[in-house]
């Protein structure tokens, strides 16, 4: 069985940038290793549900469901996505067997600051009334396996040595 590390947080946290550090480093030592990103996905799916609430956990439904696949197939995989339900975190829980949940967490401030998409502070977090932390609830991970604070003190890197460390039980 594959082991998956679902890497969970709101948009701008951190989740590609560490989780693709740890795909790299991880595939190097165990080469059944894929990482998927939920924005990619997106489009891998066909882009065919919106943003909103029902849409958001059919799109996450559609993720775990692939990371519990490709696991039962022996492949690991660092799944990065918003995962904002306690139900799909759950539904992973008890149907993935090697399932490790990384909450990247992430203040306000920071979000505001960093700010890639324009989310928090541009046009669009006014306009689509769909952003996940404003106008969609986020339901924060109560139990995750790893949180790792990432306002910017510890860099990609080290963020990904911790999650690596975890692993490796080091």
């Amino acid at each position: 069985m594959g082991t998956v590390y679902w890497i969970t947080g709101l948009s701008g946290a951190g989740k590609t940038t560490i989780g693709k550090i740890v795909y790299e480093k991880l595939k190097a030592e165990q080469p059944n290793t894929v990482f998927l990103d939920g924005d990619t996905l997106r489009q891998v799916f066909g882009g065919d549900l919106g943003y909103g609430r029902e849409d958001r956990r059919k799109c996450a439904m559609r993720y775990s469901r692939l990371c519990a696949m490709l696991a039962e197939q022996d492949i690991n995989v660092i799944c990065c996505t918003i995962s904002m339900f306690h139900s799909i975190r759950e539904w992973n829980r008890t149907h993935i067997h090697d399932y490790r949940e990384i909450y990247v967490k992430v203040s306000w401030d920071t979000l505001q600051k960093r700010d890639q998409k324009g989310l928090y502070s541009g046009s669009k977090a006014g306009g689509k009334e769909t952003v996940v932390g404003i106008h969609v609830d986020f339901e924060e991970p109560q139990q995750p396996d790893l949180t790792l604070q990432n306002d910017g003190q510890i860099s990609p890197e080290d963020q990904a040595k911790i999650i690596l460390s975890h692993v490796y039980g080091s």
